[in-house]
Order: C-alpha cells, then sequence, then structure tokens
C-alpha cells in the first residue's frame, strides 16, 4: 500500500518503462498531427481559410514534408527504435528552425516551439534516469 510519497516513488516502474510509455504517446500525437497533414492534402480540412491547392508552394512543401516525416518517426517512436528517436528530433529541430529562422514564411508559433523544446528536454531527462539506472543495476 502506498502512504507516502516515497513509497510512490519506490513503486514507480523501471524508468527504461517510463522512457517507452513516453515516446509511445508522443507517437500517438505524431500520428494525429500526420493525419491532420494528409487531411490537408487530400482536401478534407483547410488551414486558415486556404485548401491545399490554393497554398504558397513553401507551405504546400513543408505540409507534405510533415506529413510523411511524422508518420515516419510516429512507426520508429512506437517501436521504440533508434532511428525513431532521430526522426522525431530532426522533425523537432525543423519545425523550430521554420517558425524562428523563416518565421516570415511559416509564422511564429513560440507556444509551439516551447513545446518542442519541452518535449526534448523530458526525453533527455528520462533518457539520463534510464542509463542511470541501467549502469546501477549492471554496476
Amino acid at each position: 500500500m502506498i502512504t507516502s510519497f516515497q513509497d510512490l516513488i519506490d513503486s514507480r516502474p523501471p524508468w527504461s518503462t517510463v522512457l517507452v510509455w513516453y515516446l509511445r504517446a508522443i507517437a500517438i500525437l505524431l500520428i494525429g498531427g500526420g493525419v491532420i497533414y494528409w487531411a490537408r492534402i487530400i482536401g478534407i480540412l483547410e488551414w486558415r481559410g486556404l485548401w491545399f491547392w490554393d497554398m504558397p508552394i513553401p507551405l504546400q512543401g513543408a505540409i507534405v514534408f510533415f506529413a510523411v516525416l511524422d508518420l515516419v518517426a510516429a512507426t520508429g517512436l512506437w517501436l521504440t527504435v533508434s532511428w525513431g528517436t532521430v526522426m522525431w528530433l530532426f522533425r523537432c529541430f525543423c519545425q523550430i528552425v521554420m517558425h524562428t529562422v523563416f518565421s516570415g514564411l511559416y509564422g511564429r508559433r513560440p507556444y509551439e516551439i516551447a513545446f518542442y523544446l519541452l518535449t526534448i528536454a523530458i526525453f533527455g531527462v528520462l533518457f539520463y534516469l534510464m542509463d542511470k539506472e541501467n549502469r546501477a543495476g549492471s554496476g
């Protein structure tokens, strides 16, 4: 029975399991994003009053790029393979660059950038804790 905060901490699953849950939660978000991008491409959803075929070419390119990348990264994250994490980090950095360096084309999105940085930081902390736990268990 959990009676204190320390009992809760002691009864948690291993950090590797927590990291897998986290990566799969991110994968679900990416699947949702990828489906939305594809819905824009095939003409189910508009974006800010524009259909895909009416959008400027740079925006069309970005939508197609992220429609593919989101689903590829989601697959890799769900399977917890290393390339999935690499694809997800690449996707995050592409979005950050898009909305900072090329904000004239794609607009500024400070909350979205903060979200990406936060998710990367959480991943880093969970990875560190998992690695620390694995080293303590093998040593």
